[in-house]
């Protein structure tokens, strides 16, 4: 007996990535894009009709954004499927925005095939993915945002909040005092 194909809904405004991630994802074994929107606004109908496992979703559309579908898809559905928000901009707010709209997986649209396929794969399985990029981008933000914070409670100079970063991550004032040279 063979186990029904994950069904794969494409939503992005680009007709080329949308026939690019069909080629990608209708010749991986196990898999099937059973349909494809052009904007957000189209999610809702076609997941009802359609009943994918995953939507493949794109950010920056011109009607309804990715975001916002998502969003207004899994707050209204009762058993809505996974999103996996693909764009090509792995700014943190994205990242952020995606996973707080209740995306389940983040990927950038430079991914590699594989890395796509891999995606869909994971959140079907119930797992949640992050393209390793934008988590780096995401940490490296939020680490930039704490020193900020720490300099403004503390009234830290900028120099005085550096060398307090490289304490708290166990370097020596020797290591200080080498770098001000």
């Amino acid at each position: 007996m063979t186990e029904k194909p994950i069904r794969v809904l494409v939503v992005d405004d680009e007709e080329l990535v949308r026939t690019g991630l069909r080629a990608i994802l209708d010749t991986e074994p196990g898999m099937a894009v059973v349909g494809e929107a052009g904007d957000g606004a189209e999610v809702p109908g076609l997941v009802r009709r359609l009943r994918p496992h995953v939507v493949l979703m794109d950010v920056r559309m011109p009607a309804v954004d990715g975001l916002r579908a998502t969003e207004h898809l899994l707050s209204t559905m009762d058993e809505p499927p996974k999103v996996v928000v693909v764009t090509t901009f792995g700014t943190d707010d994205y990242v952020y925005d995606a996973l707080r709209a209740g995306a389940s997986g983040f990927v950038l649209k430079r991914a590699r095939p594989e890395e796509i396929v891999a995606a869909v794969r994971t959140v079907v399985e119930g797992e949640s993915l992050l393209f390793p990029a934008a988590i780096r981008q995401l940490a490296s933000a939020r680490a930039r945002a704490s020193a900020r914070d720490v300099r403004a409670e503390t009234g830290l100079t900028e120099r005085e909040a550096e060398v307090l970063r490289l304490m708290a991550a166990g370097l020596s004032n020797g290591f200080v005092r080498v770098r001000d040279l």
